[in-house]
């Protein structure tokens, strides 16, 4: 019994160590399987106590009885008592002895079990040991690499400020711990030659007007630094938050355990998140309206698709530096962005299910375009890094032409998770398609490589009309800009060495569709917001009482430190925290999703959106049905769940 204890102790002592292997709740099966087996085994012995100490004193009584005078028949009855007796201390001395036979086997093989068990947390804790060196030497080889003679031949490695590099021979934390991804082989599939002849400029420029978009400059070249000129809000927002506490953060030791499980159900600390919702951010996608704005102008839909091209790209640019994770929104949380005047656009994002966590989104502009889209997180955890699948398809459509485009997201990519500083990449193919004229572009993330001498995050792609014909090329980065160039005639070229044969488009000069706004003063300090993230979580009157900016968790987060809220407010208000534990600031978990007060629900209807059939995909999302923008104006919410 005290070796069936011991392994109890030891399952319970090991913590996460069996997370690997075992859910949550397998793991708790066992160890109440062990604590009820314990329990009976001290049943059993207390029973055996029992019946030794009854039966002593039922065979004393019965010799008691026999000593007496008493009549013969009396006495028959008495023999017959006094065999059964007999009887019952035999059984009872053949149940003892098995009992006992049963506790030496239970503790021998309890004690295999411990031995085995402790074996097994060696090995887990030696292979934790080897993947770390592993990474380790990985990282060495590459940096050898890099010293090596001919390195800094090629000027397309040369680094500039924010990339992924540093210069050759200096001292940088990034250099030593960056782990790079391989990238996929033939990753461009065309050759593009730019042309200068006179006639084809001209005529060039007397075709690519595309409504208020400059297409022609005097060097035919877009470059300068925005197609839209900053400070044109007339709403006064905030320009800064409070700077993010500085705390260090191990995310290897949190997970290790983690190996392949759905990240939403990974429990995090608290201070790797910002202090925005999945909402919020999702939203952030519109930063770039105004290509969308310009595009409504355009008279030729493939010009059209270069700028909703531009535009899917430019959702990626706030991905690069923000590495912490925003606050999973609970069931029935809403976001409201009601920039009509400033921006021209009205948004709308609600938190459709939980598990797996899924949001749909509404936005429209009164300048004649309305996007929509539901976007499910896929996420696992492979060990090096982690892989984030956004699932569902977005759709843009303007009023005017009926133009309706429809694409998906990329994969994004979190790479040195065991050693390293933290770094994003976006990488796969984007289609987007015009379902109305049947215009198509193939977008390209290309996956950064150290030993491919393409440029980081590069995006390439080819708009093409229903026919088929390539009009234009696109390149670019998702982190910087997007251009695109006028195709005036394409050929095959030879093949190479490798029998493989591209596509060599001879183009006009590039001209700029999109470029990222900088990001504001001390923004590495403010978990390198943008000037729209900044004003993002800024309370607003009137929203629903289900709005993000209401949360309370959120708010302490983003007010100030953590170390500075009250010991009984950290433990309420962030929601998401473990309950009973309350460690140093910062060390609260949160698991990414539900509280541990909020309970899944199936059968959850939505406020503000209804599932329906998409009929040009063929798959059923949640669309928005309404009624949320008359509820705001009549300020009636009594329909709104009280989720904070």
């Amino acid at each position: 019994m005290g070796s069936v204890r011991k392994v109890s102790a030891t399952l319970d002592d090991s913590g996460d160590d069996g997370e690997g292997s075992a859910s949550p709740a397998d793991k708790s099966e066992l160890q109440h399987t062990l604590k009820n087996l314990s329990l009976k085994l001290d049943d059993l012995s207390t029973c055996n106590d029992l019946i030794a100490k009854h039966g002593a004193a039922l065979q004393r009584s019965l010799n008691e009885l026999d000593s007496l005078k008493i009549p013969s028949e009396s006495g028959e009855k008495l023999k017959v008592v006094n065999e059964r007796a007999t009887l019952f201390r035999i059984t009872s001395n053949a149940m003892i002895n098995a009992c006992r036979d049963f506790l030496e086997l239970a503790e021998i093989h309890s004690r295999k079990w411990q031995r085995a068990l402790q074996y097994e947390q060696e090995q887990r804790v030696h292979l934790e040991e080897t993947i770390e060196q592993l990474a380790k030497q990985h990282n060495s080889l590459e940096r050898a690499f890099r010293s090596g003679p001919g390195w800094s031949a090629n000027p397309s490695n040369s680094c500039s400020e924010g990339s992924l590099l540093t210069p050759k021979g200096e001292d940088s934390e990034e250099d030593e711990d960056t782990e790079y991804f391989d990238a996929m082989e033939d990753s461009t599939s065309f050759i593009t030659v730019i042309t200068e002849t006179n006639e084809d400029r001209k005529a060039e420029g007397g075709s690519s007007t595309c409504g208020t978009v400059d297409w022609t400059t005097a060097d035919n070249v877009l470059d300068g630094a925005s197609l839209v000129p900053r400070g044109s809000y007339r709403v006064k927002r905030r320009v800064r938050i409070p700077d993010k506490p500085n705390y260090s953060l191990n995310l290897w030791s949190i997970m290790k355990n983690c190996i392949g499980r759905e990240l939403s159900r990974i429990p995090m600390p608290v201070n790797f998140n910002e202090p925005l919702s999945m909402l919020q951010r999702l939203t952030e996608d519109l930063e770039y309206h105004h290509l969308l704005d310009k595009a409504v102008h355009c008279p030729s839909s493939v010009e059209q698709m270069c700028l909703v091209a531009a535009f899917s790209v430019s959702s990626y640019s706030t991905t690069v530096h923000r590495i912490a994770k925003p606050f999973n929104p609970m069931l029935g949380e809403t976001f409201e962005l009601d920039r009509l005047e400033d921006m021209g656009v009205r948004s709308l994002c609600e938190q459709v299910s939980h598990h797996p966590p899924s949001a749909a989104h509404y936005a429209f502009s009164k300048n004649g375009w309305s996007l929509w889209q539901e976007i499910t997180i896929a996420s696992k955890f492979r060990g090096k890094y982690i892989s984030i699948m956004p699932l569902g398809a977005i759709h843009l459509e303007f009023q005017a032409t009926g133009n309706h485009y429809v694409w998906r997201k990329s994969t994004s990519t979190v790479h040195n998770i065991i050693v390293g500083k933290l770094w994003i990449d976006q990488s796969g193919d984007i289609e987007i398609v015009n379902h109305k004229t049947s215009d198509r572009c193939q977008l390209k993330f290309v996956p950064y490589s150290y030993f491919s001498k393409e440029a980081a995050r590069k995006v390439t792609g080819v708009v093409r009309d229903s026919q088929g014909k390539a009009h234009y090329v696109l390149s670019g980065s998702w982190d910087e800009q997007m251009e695109c160039s006028k195709i005036v005639q394409s050929s095959p070229s030879s093949p190479g060495s490798d029998g493989k044969q591209k596509t060599v488009y001879q183009t006009l000069p590039a001209k700029l569709l999109w470029r990222k706004y900088p990001l504001p003063e001390n923004a590495e300090n403010m978990y390198y917001f943008s000037e729209l993230a900044l004003t993002l979580n800024e309370l607003e009157g009137g929203v629903a009482p289900t709005d993000s900016r209401l949360r309370p968790d959120q708010r302490l987060m983003a007010a100030a430190p953590r170390k500075k809220v009250r010991p009984g407010k950290e433990g309420a208000g962030s929601g998401c925290g473990v309950p009973g534990k309350r460690g140093r600031p910062g060390e609260e978990l949160t698991n990414l999703g539900l509280r541990p007060a909020e309970k899944e629900s199936d059968g959850y209807v939505p406020l503000w959106f209804e599932k329906r059939l998409d009929p040009l995909t063929r798959e059923t999302a949640y669309v928005y049905k309404g009624g949320y923008w008359e509820a705001k104006e009549k300020q009636e919410w009594h329909m709104c769940p009280n989720i904070f």
